[in-house]
């Protein structure tokens, strides 16, 4: 036997005693040693080993409650659990309409910016196009003037020319001094 108990084989020998008082095949005995194997409990009051293992009302009541306690502490603990969640959900989300509004806010600058760059890029242009169109008329208008002096210097040569010819044709001339008044 090891610590009080009997082995399966110590059990097997003494059932192989058939005709003692034990009864025909030791039936008696084995009644004997699941007793001894179910812990001892002769009380044949439910589990455990007799008078030592019962509760009192108040330790009944003591354990329920704590139960209890326990049961609404962690569905408390649940609760916060679920509402924690909750949080980091909207947090969540609100990061992500805050950064999808930033995308579209610098989307929106970056296009502002396209267009900016466009109309300077455009008045660059016009600016281009007006200094070489007043510098185009400025030059224009010199031909223009240079054109006429031109003209009126072949009129003045022309008409100098044809006082030339008629003087000429008519021979000597001299002029009478003026009258005095």
């Amino acid at each position: 036997m090891a610590d009080g108990m009997m082995t399966p084989a110590e059990a097997q020998l003494l059932a192989r005693d058939g005709d003692n008082m034990w009864g025909g095949g030791g039936a008696f005995f084995w009644i004997f040693a699941l007793l001894i194997l179910a812990g001892g409990n002769f009380g044949f009051g439910g589990y455990g080993n007799g008078a030592g293992n019962l509760v009192t009302q108040a330790e009944l009541t003591n354990q329920l409650n704590s139960q209890s306690t326990q049961n609404q502490l962690q569905a408390l603990g649940v609760q916060i659990a679920n509402q924690n969640f909750e949080t980091a959900q909207l947090i969540s989300n609100q990061t992500n309409q805050m950064l999808q509004q930033n995308n579209t806010n610098l989307i929106n600058a970056i296009q502002g910016f396209n267009t900016v760059n466009q109309k300077i890029d455009q008045l660059g242009y016009h600016m281009d196009q007006c200094c070489c169109e007043i510098k185009t008329q400025m030059l224009q208008n010199r031909l223009d003037d240079a054109n006429a002096a031109l003209v009126a210097a072949q009129n003045n040569i022309s008409n100098y020319n044809q006082s030339q010819y008629i003087l000429s044709q008519l021979g000597r001339f001299v002029a009478n001094a003026p009258a005095a008044a």
